[in-house]
Protein backbone atom coordinates (compact mmCIF):
# COMPACT_ATOMS: atom_id res chain seq x y z
CA UNK A 1 0.00 0.00 0.00
CA UNK A 2 1.26 3.62 -0.69
CA UNK A 3 1.65 5.97 2.14
CA UNK A 4 -1.55 7.64 1.36
CA UNK A 5 -3.55 4.55 2.13
CA UNK A 6 -1.72 3.74 4.89
CA UNK A 7 -2.25 7.06 6.13
CA UNK A 8 -5.77 7.13 5.31
CA UNK A 9 -6.15 3.21 6.85
CA UNK A 10 -4.79 5.06 10.16
CA UNK A 11 -6.97 7.67 10.04
CA UNK A 12 -10.05 5.66 10.05
CA UNK A 13 -9.20 3.91 13.10
CA UNK A 14 -8.94 6.84 15.37
CA UNK A 15 -11.92 10.05 16.27
CA UNK A 16 -11.97 13.23 15.07
CA UNK A 17 -11.05 14.17 18.54
CA UNK A 18 -7.73 12.43 18.76
CA UNK A 19 -4.53 14.24 16.47
CA UNK A 20 -2.12 12.21 14.68
CA UNK A 21 1.53 12.78 14.31
CA UNK A 22 3.27 11.01 11.55
CA UNK A 23 6.32 10.11 12.94
CA UNK A 24 8.76 10.56 10.36
CA UNK A 25 12.34 10.46 11.86
CA UNK A 26 14.65 9.17 9.31
CA UNK A 27 12.57 9.32 6.31
CA UNK A 28 13.07 10.83 3.15
CA UNK A 29 11.56 14.25 2.26
CA UNK A 30 9.28 12.37 -0.06
CA UNK A 31 8.02 10.32 1.92
CA UNK A 32 6.94 13.58 3.78
CA UNK A 33 5.64 15.25 0.59
CA UNK A 34 3.74 11.86 0.40
CA UNK A 35 1.94 12.08 3.60
CA UNK A 36 1.67 16.00 3.43
CA UNK A 37 -0.18 15.83 -0.13
CA UNK A 38 -2.68 13.19 1.33
CA UNK A 39 -3.12 15.72 4.00
CA UNK A 40 -0.88 15.09 6.65
CA UNK A 41 -0.01 18.30 8.85
CA UNK A 42 1.76 17.21 11.50
CA UNK A 43 5.19 15.48 11.47
CA UNK A 44 7.33 14.28 14.40
CA UNK A 45 11.17 13.83 14.54
CA UNK A 46 13.74 13.06 17.57
CA UNK A 47 16.19 14.82 15.72
CA UNK A 48 16.74 17.89 15.96
CA UNK A 49 19.16 18.43 13.43
CA UNK A 50 17.36 16.23 10.92
CA UNK A 51 14.21 18.19 11.68
CA UNK A 52 15.53 21.48 10.77
CA UNK A 53 16.75 20.44 7.60
CA UNK A 54 13.68 18.91 6.60
CA UNK A 55 11.53 22.06 7.79
CA UNK A 56 14.04 24.10 5.78
CA UNK A 57 12.80 22.76 2.44
CA UNK A 58 8.88 21.22 2.98
CA UNK A 59 5.98 23.47 2.98
CA UNK A 60 5.46 26.01 5.83
CA UNK A 61 2.38 25.12 7.03
CA UNK A 62 3.61 21.64 8.37
CA UNK A 63 3.59 21.46 12.52
CA UNK A 64 6.44 20.28 13.82
CA UNK A 65 6.69 18.36 16.96
CA UNK A 66 9.80 17.15 18.68
CA UNK A 67 8.72 13.69 20.07
CA UNK A 68 12.92 12.21 20.80
CA UNK A 69 14.87 12.76 24.32
CA UNK A 70 16.18 16.77 23.76
CA UNK A 71 19.66 17.45 24.37
CA UNK A 72 20.08 21.25 26.36
CA UNK A 73 22.77 22.34 23.75
CA UNK A 74 20.33 21.71 20.94
CA UNK A 75 17.15 23.44 21.89
CA UNK A 76 18.03 26.67 20.29
CA UNK A 77 18.18 25.49 16.45
CA UNK A 78 15.21 24.18 17.15
CA UNK A 79 13.39 27.18 18.79
CA UNK A 80 12.72 29.44 16.39
CA UNK A 81 10.05 27.07 14.48
CA UNK A 82 8.76 23.39 16.60
CA UNK A 83 5.25 23.57 17.33
CA UNK A 84 5.59 20.93 20.24
CA UNK A 85 8.24 19.19 22.49
CA UNK A 86 6.74 16.30 22.94
CA UNK A 87 9.54 15.18 25.76
CA UNK A 88 10.28 17.17 28.69
CA UNK A 89 11.80 15.26 31.07
CA UNK A 90 13.77 17.34 33.09
CA UNK A 91 13.37 20.89 35.04
CA UNK A 92 16.88 22.41 33.33
CA UNK A 93 15.51 21.45 30.00
CA UNK A 94 12.58 23.51 30.55
CA UNK A 95 14.22 26.18 31.46
CA UNK A 96 16.68 25.89 28.98
CA UNK A 97 13.99 26.25 26.45
CA UNK A 98 12.15 29.31 28.44
CA UNK A 99 15.37 30.84 27.60
CA UNK A 100 15.79 30.19 23.98
CA UNK A 101 12.13 31.03 23.59
CA UNK A 102 12.69 34.11 24.93
CA UNK A 103 15.00 35.54 22.46
CA UNK A 104 13.05 34.28 19.80
CA UNK A 105 10.37 36.64 21.21
CA UNK A 106 8.15 33.11 21.07
CA UNK A 107 6.04 30.99 23.55
CA UNK A 108 6.76 27.55 23.21
CA UNK A 109 4.07 24.37 23.74
CA UNK A 110 5.87 21.84 25.35
CA UNK A 111 4.35 18.44 27.18
CA UNK A 112 5.88 16.79 30.72
CA UNK A 113 7.31 13.36 29.65
CA UNK A 114 6.00 10.76 32.43
CA UNK A 115 7.62 7.82 33.55
CA UNK A 116 5.20 5.26 33.63
CA UNK A 117 6.85 2.09 31.91
CA UNK A 118 8.82 -0.78 33.39
CA UNK A 119 12.05 -0.35 31.49
CA UNK A 120 14.75 1.59 32.87
CA UNK A 121 15.70 3.01 29.38
CA UNK A 122 12.84 5.43 29.12
CA UNK A 123 12.90 9.29 30.81
CA UNK A 124 10.59 10.67 32.42
CA UNK A 125 9.00 12.65 35.82
CA UNK A 126 7.95 10.97 38.27
CA UNK A 127 5.30 12.63 40.12
CA UNK A 128 7.10 14.86 42.92
CA UNK A 129 9.01 16.14 40.16
CA UNK A 130 5.80 16.72 38.05
CA UNK A 131 4.58 18.35 40.84
CA UNK A 132 7.47 20.75 41.70
CA UNK A 133 7.07 21.61 38.27
CA UNK A 134 3.41 22.64 37.91
CA UNK A 135 4.08 24.74 41.19
CA UNK A 136 6.56 26.85 39.50
CA UNK A 137 4.74 27.25 36.46
CA UNK A 138 1.94 28.25 38.71
CA UNK A 139 4.15 31.22 40.30
CA UNK A 140 5.63 32.39 36.60
CA UNK A 141 8.62 30.36 36.14
CA UNK A 142 8.54 29.69 32.60
CA UNK A 143 6.72 32.98 30.58
CA UNK A 144 8.01 31.57 26.85
CA UNK A 145 6.65 27.88 27.92
CA UNK A 146 3.29 26.74 27.55
CA UNK A 147 2.65 23.52 29.54
CA UNK A 148 -0.18 21.88 27.24
CA UNK A 149 -0.41 18.69 28.82
CA UNK A 150 1.37 15.42 29.30
CA UNK A 151 3.35 12.38 27.19
CA UNK A 152 4.42 9.34 27.71
CA UNK A 153 5.57 5.68 26.55
CA UNK A 154 4.10 2.32 28.19
CA UNK A 155 6.36 -0.93 28.01
CA UNK A 156 7.63 -2.18 25.30
CA UNK A 157 5.56 -5.30 25.89
CA UNK A 158 2.81 -7.83 24.51
CA UNK A 159 0.84 -7.64 27.57
CA UNK A 160 -1.90 -5.44 26.86
CA UNK A 161 -3.04 -5.58 30.66
CA UNK A 162 0.26 -3.94 32.00
CA UNK A 163 0.28 -1.36 29.02
CA UNK A 164 -3.12 -0.69 29.56
CA UNK A 165 -2.45 -0.21 33.93
CA UNK A 166 0.48 1.91 32.42
CA UNK A 167 -1.86 3.95 30.06
CA UNK A 168 -4.36 4.59 32.92
CA UNK A 169 -1.44 5.42 35.28
CA UNK A 170 -0.99 8.13 32.81
CA UNK A 171 -3.99 9.41 32.52
CA UNK A 172 -4.74 10.04 35.83
CA UNK A 173 -1.55 12.38 36.38
CA UNK A 174 -3.13 14.08 32.97
CA UNK A 175 -6.40 14.47 34.97
CA UNK A 176 -4.87 16.56 37.84
CA UNK A 177 -2.40 18.15 35.97
CA UNK A 178 -5.51 19.69 34.12
CA UNK A 179 -7.11 20.51 37.60
CA UNK A 180 -3.93 22.97 38.51
CA UNK A 181 -3.27 24.20 34.72
CA UNK A 182 -6.09 25.21 32.21
CA UNK A 183 -4.30 24.98 29.05
CA UNK A 184 -3.24 21.82 30.17
CA UNK A 185 -5.28 19.64 27.46
CA UNK A 186 -2.60 17.50 25.50
CA UNK A 187 -2.65 13.65 26.64
CA UNK A 188 0.27 11.95 23.95
CA UNK A 189 0.46 8.44 24.53
CA UNK A 190 0.07 5.55 22.19
CA UNK A 191 1.86 4.14 19.12
CA UNK A 192 1.97 2.13 16.11
CA UNK A 193 1.63 -0.99 18.55
CA UNK A 194 -0.68 0.41 20.88
CA UNK A 195 -2.44 3.47 20.12
CA UNK A 196 -5.50 1.84 20.33
CA UNK A 197 -5.46 1.09 23.67
CA UNK A 198 -4.12 4.48 24.84
CA UNK A 199 -7.06 6.17 22.43
CA UNK A 200 -9.66 4.05 25.06
CA UNK A 201 -7.67 5.02 27.83
CA UNK A 202 -8.20 8.96 27.42
CA UNK A 203 -5.33 9.77 24.91
CA UNK A 204 -6.08 13.10 22.86
CA UNK A 205 -2.62 12.40 20.78
CA UNK A 206 -1.00 9.48 19.20
CA UNK A 207 2.27 9.03 17.49
CA UNK A 208 2.73 6.49 14.74
CA UNK A 209 5.35 5.95 12.05
CA UNK A 210 5.41 2.43 10.95
CA UNK A 211 1.96 2.20 10.05
CA UNK A 212 2.20 5.14 7.84
CA UNK A 213 5.39 5.03 6.49
CA UNK A 214 6.83 1.35 6.85
CA UNK A 215 9.49 0.24 8.84
CA UNK A 216 12.49 1.89 9.46
CA UNK A 217 16.14 1.14 7.94
CA UNK A 218 18.09 2.38 10.34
Amino acid sequence: MSIAENLRQVLSTIPPKVSLVAVSKTKPEEDLLAAYNAGQRIFGENKIQEMTRKQESLPKDIEWHMIGHVQSNKVKYMAPYVNLIHGVDREKLLKEINKQAAKNNRVIDCLLQMHIAQEETKFGLDASELEQIIKNALAGAYPNVRLVGLMGMATFIPDQKQIRAEFTQLKQHFDNTANQLEQCSVLSMGMSGDYLIAIEEGSTMIRVGSKIFGERNY
